[in-house]
């Protein structure tokens, strides 16, 4: 049993920690072994409450009318729409005058340029040796998800490939391994490891006297969908190669993944939803027979040493959003963290000049980005705030809410959930909220054509994350590009709802049989959220 700090500074990790597996306690259990509670020092939910909490997030029946707070898709703190490219960037309205200033150092921190060291700048310094960006802001532009590069000067700092080579069967097993063996027996994920001399992502900026590891180059090939009444849709496959590879051959069965920057928004509640709700939704042998088979991917963490529920990242690869931050320091930017701390972020052994490169740690912040600094990125990153629904009420938008329910999107995209009753005054904005993320967060079997054929941790290379839809309405107006999936191959939402495939495959279907009015009123509806 795990009792946890009330103190919301450190709020990432007992936050995270709600979703800690049995493996560290034999508490009641959801599927597949893993422990959906974890104790708070904070009031739980009795029998009347849950009641009325079953009731709220029921699917509606009624579409002909609003549910109540539908347009508080962040719950109540969530903002205005401001008509431009800041609405993804503003705190809760109800988070405090104190907690403002600390949100806007994490902001200062995440929008923070970094530098190689050695430099004079030392609370900057550390940048590299090998890189994505230079910043966080750099790939999360506005706050807002990352796009591909849509021609030979356009930037690709919002996208990168992730790379592994499968295990050896003779691999050690690292914890997290041995765990999911022991618990998927013949039927566990195939295992992979980083790629000599790239490591687990393709680093194609470097600091002065080093090599980029090569160049991310893609190619598409466009094809033609026709629809049942007529109307054609164009779907572009992208294909990924690595020009210029700077660190030896590349293996032949080299695995990539290519990941655009994902929207920051509403991370902080998704963290707050109990585990057992999502474990819920949970139905690895899809026993119901709806052919939705959802199952939760189970990943290592740094923070508790134990396997903890996966939430974040395409493929649900990280358990917290400081864990994720930390992650994302070490490999984006090679900056590290109390959680991360090599200095040479994601170099391999067989890179020798990148690890015995001079890197920014040992002075008075002892990572290059210490504690404190890390859970001021991770407090800002958990307020960015949701926005406002728009059109709740419009009649088209009602019609494309009940196509998005009868044709089985909610299966996956589930809409709503109550997040935790948490203590402490800053976790306000985060606790017992009605939020309506359209997300499950478990994994699913996309179909081959989105597959990535790439394992991580139980996630196969058909799997990917229910993403949360919130906010999907704005990506024009925050990102200035509309592009969608995990490689921002559609260009369109309907292209998005086209390349649906494996679980998603009698939804994609249903919306394709469908007479146009319908499709433009599911449209309008996912550009209200």
């Amino acid at each position: 049993m795990i009792i946890l700090s009330p103190d919301m500074k450190q709020a990432p990790r007992w936050i995270g920690a709600l979703c800690v597996l049995s493996v560290l306690a034999g508490q009641a259990a959801g599927a597949d072994g893993v422990t959906a509670e974890a104790v708070f020092p904070s009031s739980p939910r009795t029998a009347q409450e849950q009641g009325r909490i079953n009731a709220v997030t029921a699917p509606t029946v009624d579409f002909t009318t609003p549910e109540p707070f539908e347009a508080n898709q962040g719950g109540a703190g969530t903002v205005a729409d401001t008509g431009d490219d800041t609405v993804f960037s503003l705190p809760p309205t109800t988070m405090s005058l104190d907690d403002q200033f600390d949100f806007e150092l994490g902001h200062a921190l995440f929008a923070k340029l970094w530098v190689s060291s050695p430099s004079s700048t030392k609370a900057s310094d550390g940048l590299g040796p090998l890189f994505n960006a230079r910043s966080c802001m750099s790939c999360h532009v506005n706050d807002g998800r990352g796009h591909p590069p849509e021609h030979v000067e356009d930037s690709r700092v919002s996208m990168f490939l992730r790379l592994s080579v499968p295990a050896a069967p003779d691999a050690p097993m690292s914890q997290i391994e041995a765990y999911l063996a022991d618990l998927d027996g013949p039927n566990a994920t195939p295992r992979t490891r980083p790629v000599p001399g790239y490591g687990n992502q393709l680093q194609d900026f470097a600091i002065t006297g080093h090599a980029a590891e090569g160049r991310m180059e893609i190619t598409y090939t466009e094809t033609a969908v026709t629809l049942a009444d007529g109307e054609t849709v164009m779907l572009r496959a992208p294909s990924y190669t690595i020009s210029s590879p700077a660190y030896g051959a590349l293996p032949k069965d080299l695995q990539t993944s290519p990941r655009v920057a994902t929207a920051m928004i509403g991370l902080g509640l998704l963290e707050a939803i109990p585990a057992a709700d999502l474990l819920a939704h949970a139905d690895p042998e899809d026993r119901n027979g709806d052919g939705i088979s959802g199952r939760p991917n189970l990943v290592w963490s740094e923070q508790e040493r134990a396997p903890m529920l996966g939430r974040f990242g395409w493929k649900a690869g990280e358990p917290s959003v400081e864990h994720q931050s930390a992650a994302a320091f070490h490999g984006d930017i090679g900056i590290s963290t109390p959680l991360f701390p090599t200095g040479f972020g994601d170099c391999t052994a067989e890179q020798v000049a990148c690890r015995a490169a001079p890197d920014g740690a040992g002075d008075v912040r002892g990572d290059e980005i210490d504690q404190t600094g890390l859970d001021l990125v991770t407090f800002y990153a958990r307020n960015l705030a949701v926005p406002a629904r728009r059109d709740v009420d419009d009649p088209e938008v009602l019609r494309g809410k009940e196509v998005f329910y009868t044709s089985g999107c909610a299966s996956c995209h589930v809409p709503k959930f109550v997040t935790h009753r948490l203590a402490g005054a800053s976790a306000a904005p985060q606790s017992f909220q009605l939020i309506w993320p359209y997300s499950d967060l478990l994994l699913h079997d996309m179909g081959p054509d989105l597959a990535d054929n790439r394992p991580e941790g139980r996630a196969t290379g058909r799997e990917w994350r229910t993403p949360p839809l919130w906010g999907i309405g704005l990506t024009a107006q925050v990102s200035g590009a509309t592009t969608y999936l995990h490689d921002g191959r559609a260009r369109t939402l309907m292209e998005a709802v086209l390349w649906h495939g494996g679980e998603a495959q009698a939804a994609r279907d249903a919306v394709s049989l469908m007479p146009k009015p319908d499709r433009a009123a599911l449209i309008r509806f996912l550009e209200s959220l």
